[in-house]
């Protein structure tokens, strides 16, 4: 038994059981890959995975089994790694961040800049997809820390963090008849079409519900998962958008008017997650608390030990 073995069973569950692009992913052959699944197989004395012919098409109850074990000890052999790292030169290294649009372009940029101020050795990239490929990143040591406002809170593999909350707003060209409301309703804005969020995305679910509590359906005429992309479209006139209150700059956004829809919406928390049993490195503990100053070293390791989670905001 051996590492490679451990890798190649971990590799062909995440290619969807696909010898080949699990062979590709770890720059191997593909019958290199079966032969050392086969050679592991014997030696436990355990089928891993169900065939059919030549094609693996589930893994077995032991396989699943052996799975998780697997998983284990590759997560503890790398955090062997970045213990050594850390002694070794406790400033320089790697460090990923997957996140989604509104979060990569808005919320994250200071954090980026300031991190790298402090840390010109550290090698940082940036990842970017829905809150579940986010996940699902973290969760495949592809990324360090995941950034997310939805879906994160329910993978237990993570310790999803709250960092902070945002409000949406409501977006409209200048002269829009909703400017003259003191204060808009949702009844208002089902009189509109609407521009908003993918429902996956940036509190997408929060905006639904509150229309169907109303009882009112609006009409959303585009959904998408980029800020940007929707505020081009409010400016054409396709809607009125309804967006995260942060992804609003005066500055930039002159040609849309802002208008608080934070009574409207229920409140959304943004996350920031990490893989529960993984070591984190120094420089990851402060990128937390450069996010959220309330993600003290001292709560998060008490939080990734089991112990007492963090508060809801």
């Amino acid at each position: 038994m051996n590492f490679q073995q451990l890798r190649y069973i971990r590799e062909t569950v995440r290619q969807g059981l696909n010898l080949t692009e699990a062979a590709a992913k770890l720059f191997t052959s593909q019958p290199g890959v079966s032969k050392q699944i086969r050679e592991l197989e014997h030696e436990l004395g355990v089928e891993i995975f169900v065939r059919r012919g030549k094609r693996i098409v589930s893994l077995t109850l032991p396989g699943e089994q052996v799975l998780k074990v697997a998983e284990r000890v590759l997560d503890e052999a790398d955090n062997l790694k970045r213990v050594a790292s850390e002694f070794r030169d406790i400033e320089a290294g790697t460090f990923a961040i997957a996140t989604t649009h509104t979060q990569a372009r808005y919320a994250l940029p200071r954090v980026v800049s300031e991190f790298r101020k402090k840390y010109p050795k550290v090698h940082l990239s940036l990842h970017q997809g829905t809150p579940q490929q986010v996940a699902g990143m973290v969760i495949d040591g592809v990324a360090d820390v995941g950034v997310a406002t939805e879906a994160l809170a329910g993978y237990p593999e993570l310790l999803a963090l709250p960092a902070y909350t945002w409000s949406h707003c409501v977006l409209v060209p200048p002269k829009h008849p909703l400017l003259r409301d003191s204060a808009i309703t949702l009844e208002a804005l089902s009189r509109y079409p609407i521009v908003t969020y993918d429902a996956a995305f940036t509190g997408r679910t929060h905006i639904d519900e509150a229309f169907v509590a109303k009882g009112l359906k609006p009409d959303i005429v585009l959904a998408a998962s980029d800020s940007d992309v929707i505020k081009a479209y409010v400016e054409l006139g396709l809607g009125v958008g309804i967006v995260a209150a942060m992804a609003f700059d005066e500055d930039r956004d002159r040609e849309l008017r802002r208008i608080d829809a934070a009574h409207l919406f229920p409140t959304n928390t943004s996350r920031i997650a990490v893989k529960r049993g993984i070591f984190l490195r120094g420089f990851a503990y402060d990128f937390l608390e450069l996010f959220s100053p309330r993600l003290s070293r001292k709560s998060v390791e008490r939080a990734l030990k089991g112990g007492q989670e963090m508060y809801e905001l």
